[in-house]
């Protein structure tokens, strides 16, 4: 679409790829530029408050919460550039248009980039749902206003989240540990995460038997002539199934009424039925029916992209926003089902192309949301355009990740305009009379489908991996009444309860959903954040949370119960709805949460407390530290609690002593207790795991201490530990890290008396300086003053001769041990910088750089996935921050004089090393080698 004659209008969106695909929809007279997401936001630090503002009480939070919350913007240091050249383009058109998304945060920026540009020529809003040439010129043609209820709402959001941040985050320093925080919708998803754990923690098994019958038809006509029954009552009573058993107990449930068979019983059962007649009791026929799943939504994609094509929120919502923004399908942050007309058209008409007019229902299907508050003027997701493009069509455009996804949303799509599946379900109850005269009643069900429907197209997948597909069919004999049957097989069959499944991303993302709590445009931003903040892991889909989480939410429950209660975080997410619908002043809600003046508006819980601020500074001192960071795991045979410590080294067990005795007293700086009555918990090991017998084992030393033997030169003990950085030898003041070869199940005193003696020394150069053979973070190595060598292997530390350490550090010296390696990635040129960019692969992971600034991919990113835009901001956050400060070279700390040994102490080298007096002090940030580290870097709890 042509500008007007002389006129030229500049287009702002967020992102260059989005730019870059918009502006070929527009004619001549168009300045289509990007801001790079979010131009103005509130401090991030004291760094970043303007001089003036410095003095204010009020500028740690950025927020005035005295004068109507006003907010303090500050403009992104890695903005600026961007800001300036906006600045300028806008003084030389005629006409601005804001073509940011269409959600809260796209309003939002839309604003923030008016308040920051101040530009003097008319600026009108434009908004869309994809990204095609009709959909972009009828939003040039239909502008409107910025919404400032959708800004207000944003704006709330956020000073919200800030003041629930800065107020509730200090309370976890000072009780917890530095550096945490805590967050309104995060700290809520965590509490999810440790109360399904917990349930695991508690839960006991139960055994329950039964019995799997393989009948068959005497003279079976079209079909299977044997099929599988199940026992399923004896007697008239139900055989007892996983559901009968109380999950904490492993017992029946009172009032169950249930048979309960063991192992004995069924065998016993089975083989009096051996060689009985069985007979048909009851046949059943219904009408099968299925109804096509809904369109995509945020949560939904999230869920099925995870569960089909094993994707996290953050790399589903990455591919989504490339897809949305190459104009391939629909804004990707939706909580609406609805399809427009011309969509519904577009499937239609596909739908008859592809599977023929019997697959199209004659109405086309209308959905309804469930999501509470959900858009409804939005759009589901879909494939952009009137005419949808199959994955075929574009399988040549995209990435594999892009495809997989791209295939998904059209299949969603078109199934969701396509007919039933159609079919008949047939539930069968047969009896047989054992030689004890037992009734035993056994049930089969069946189900066939004559017409597949909207299945052809897709089938949805489930959070429970054993579940049946739906497409499945499960096809019986033709059965009638009093049909005699033979039972070719009688096979006994045992079962284990299972604790409940672990939230996966997608799971948990579905329950955050139907609690109400989050949006769209923040699910992947919580799967993320809870993790980075070390209370989640992830073992492959599973989400597991940390002890750390443990303790976090111990304290919130304990102490601040409202801030974690679902339904008043739920309640919240309502009311700043009401205010985007214009029926709340934001600072009305925001006076109640904070202050606890209610004019009707917030929660009136949190109002009669007094608001955050005073529940969160009244009776702090009063809050237990020590028991805020101790779970309980249970009361040990002898009588003894078992805890788990939360301390600033990791968590590890703890126990009373023999007798009841309570821990001694911790020294200054120590964490408490003694050491005969902790254990560390190896890294990885999941809450649930911690069981009687592995406590136990932990205490017993099976991967905590374990003594291997005495120095038959010093006469003192050598104790096999694990610390922080993994398992150690110890023996005096002496330490030594195993080697990667070596295992703490397998190592031998003999492996450990070699580990103590590192650093071994080689012998003495020519000029005077000892050679040294050692190991250290990157691998053995020879050192020699300050000169390093690699080694090859870690046998040479105990074997390389004094020739061979001199030739090696006479050799020159190589990029670690090889040269170095090619980049994973070639990304382009930086759209700021006009740098290239490339990913390499680094010590501590892929990172991404322009040759002078490097960042490191951040979880959940992979350097396939990676985006331009991305690569770009990140570098723009690490430039704005300035070059890293240089450390100080070790030899000022430690010189060489003082760190070499001399011939006369060459024996007593090993004692020397381990008091971290020798040479492997001195360059110990060089080399690092973990053995001649301080005490104070490498002791865990149970080295203290």
């Amino acid at each position: 679409m042509p500008s007007k004659a002389g006129t030229t209008r500049l287009v702002i969106v967020e992102s260059p790829a989005k730019a870059k695909t918009i502006s070929g929809y527009l004619g001549p007279g168009y300045v289509v530029e990007a801001s790079f997401g979010h131009v103005r936001d509130l401090p991030r630090n004291a760094a970043d408050v303007p001089a003036k503002y410095k003095g204010e009480s009020w500028a740690r939070l950025g927020v005035d919460v005295d004068n109507g919350f006003h907010a303090l913007y500050v403009v992104s240091a890695d903005r600026r550039q961007q800001i300036s050249k906006l600045v300028k383009l806008a003084k030389e058109v005629d006409e601005i248009f804001l073509a940011t998304d269409e959600d809260r945060e796209g309003e939002a920026i839309a604003w923030h980039l008016v308040e920051t540009l101040k530009p003097k020529v008319p600026v009108k809003r434009m908004v869309f749902h994809e990204i095609t040439k009709p959909a972009i010129q009828a939003a040039v043609a239909n502008p409107r206003e910025i919404d400032r209820d959708l800004v207000d709402a944003q704006e709330a959001r956020r000073i919200l989240d800030r003041l629930y941040g800065y107020e509730v985050s200090p309370v976890l320093w000072k009780k917890v540990m530095p550096k945490l925080s805590a967050g309104r919708v995060q700290s809520v998803a965590t509490r999810i995460v440790v109360e399904r754990e917990r349930q695991r923690m508690a839960f006991r098994t139960a055994e329950y038997w039964d019995i799997l019958a393989t009948l068959a038809v005497a003279n079976a006509g079209e079909g299977p002539r044997a099929f599988n029954a199940t026992l399923i009552a004896l007697n008239g009573d139900r055989i007892a199934t996983g559901k009968d058993f109380e999950p904490t107990t492993g017992r029946v449930r009172a009032g169950a009424g249930v048979v309960h068979l063991d192992e004995g019983g069924a065998r016993g059962l089975a083989a009096r039925l051996e060689g009985r007649p069985f007979t048909v009791t009851r046949v059943e026929e219904k009408p099968y029916r299925r109804r096509p799943y809904a369109p995509f939504i945020t949560s939904t994609l999230q869920q099925e992209a995870a569960r089909k094509l094993r994707l996290s929120s953050q790399q589903t919502m990455r591919t989504a926003q490339r897809l949305y923004e190459n104009g391939y399908i629909t804004y990707m942050r939706t909580d609406s089902v609805n399809l427009s007309e011309t969509a519904i058209s577009a499937a239609r008409r596909q739908i008859v192309e592809l599977y023929g007019e019997r697959s199209v229902p004659p109405e086309p299907r209308r959905y309804t949301g469930k999501v509470k508050n959900a858009q409804e003027a939005h759009e589901a997701i879909r494939p952009a355009g009137d005419n949808f493009r199959t994955p075929g069509e574009v399988a040549k455009e995209l990435s594999a990740e892009e495809f997989k996804l791209y295939e998904l949303i059209w299949r969603r799509t078109i199934a969701s305009q396509m007919t039933d599946a159609v079919g008949s379900s047939v539930s069968v109850r047969i009896r047989a009379v054992s030689t004890s005269q037992e009734e035993a009643d056994f049930g089969a069900t069946g189900k066939t489908i004559t017409d597949p429907g909207f299945l052809r197209a897709y089938v949805e997948s489930s959070d429970d991996e054993n579940a049946e597909a739906e497409d499945a069919e499960r096809r019986l004999p033709t059965l009638v009444k009093d049909q005699p049957l033979t039972a070719d097989e009688l096979a006994a069959q045992g079962h284990h309860t299972q604790p409940p499944s672990r939230y996966t991303e997608a799971s948990l993302v579905k329950a955050l959903e139907e609690l109400g709590i989050g949006r769209p445009s923040t699910y992947a931003s919580i799967m993320q954040t809870i993790q980075d903040r070390g209370y989640v892991t992830k073992r492959g889909q599973a989400m597991i949370p940390t002890f750390l989480a443990f303790a976090v939410i111990g304290l919130m429950e304990r102490h601040y119960p409202r801030l974690i209660d679902y339904d008043f975080t739920a309640t919240m997410e309502n009311e700043l709805d009401e205010i985007a619908g214009g029926d709340h002043a934001a600072v009305d809600f925001l006076t109640a949460f904070y202050f606890g003046s209610s004019n009707g508006a917030g929660d009136q819980d949190i109002a009669r407390s007094g608001g955050l601020k005073k529940l969160v500074t009244e009776n702090v001192s009063e809050i237990d530290a020590r028991s805020v960071n101790s779970i309980p795991l249970f009361t040990d045979d002898d009588g003894r609690e078992v805890v788990v410590r939360v301390g600033r080294y990791g968590p590890y067990l703890q126990r009373e002593l023999p007798g009841g005795e309570q821990p001694a007293p911790a020294a200054e700086g120590e964490e408490g207790g003694t050491q005969g009555d902790r254990a560390p918990i190896p890294e990885g090991l999941a809450p649930d795991e911690l069981t009687p017998e592995k406590v136990h084992e932990l205490f017993l030393g099976g991967s905590g201490e374990r003594k291997l033997g005495d120095d038959p030169a010093t006469g003192e003990p050598i104790v096999l530990k694990s610390g922080r950085f993994g398992p150690y030898v110890s023996s005096g003041e002496r330490k030594s890290s195993l080697l990667r070869s070596q295992t703490p199940d397998s190592l031998s005193l003999e492996e450990a008396l070699r580990l103590l003696s590192l650093p071994r020394l080689v012998g003495v150069a020519p000029d005077g300086v000892e050679v040294f053979a050692n190991n250290g973070r990157y691998g053995p190595y020879v050192k020699r003053g300050e000169e390093f060598r690699s080694l090859e292997s870690e046998e040479q530390m105990f074997t390389v001769s004094l020739d061979e350490a001199l030739a090696l550090l006479a050799a020159p010296k190589t990029r670690g041990r090889r040269a170095a390696a090619p980049p994973l990635r070639e990304m382009g040129v930086d759209p700021l910088t006009e740098k290239p960019l490339v990913i390499k692969d680094g010590r501590f992971g892929p990172y991404v750089t322009d040759g002078e600034f490097n960042a490191s991919l951040r979880r959940g990113q992979t350097p396939e996935a990676l985006t331009l835009e991305e690569a770009s901001e990140m570098l723009a956050e690490k430039r704005a921050k300035g070059p890293a400060p240089r450390k100080k070279a070790a030899a000022k700390k430690a010189p060489a004089k003082k760190a070499t040994a001399t011939k006369k102490t060459a024996a007593a080298s090993k004692s020397t090393a381990a008091k971290k007096t020798t040479t492997a002090k001195a360059t110990a940030k060089k080399a690092a080698p973990k053995k001649a580290a301080p005490k104070k870097a490498t002791a865990s709890p149970a080295e203290k």
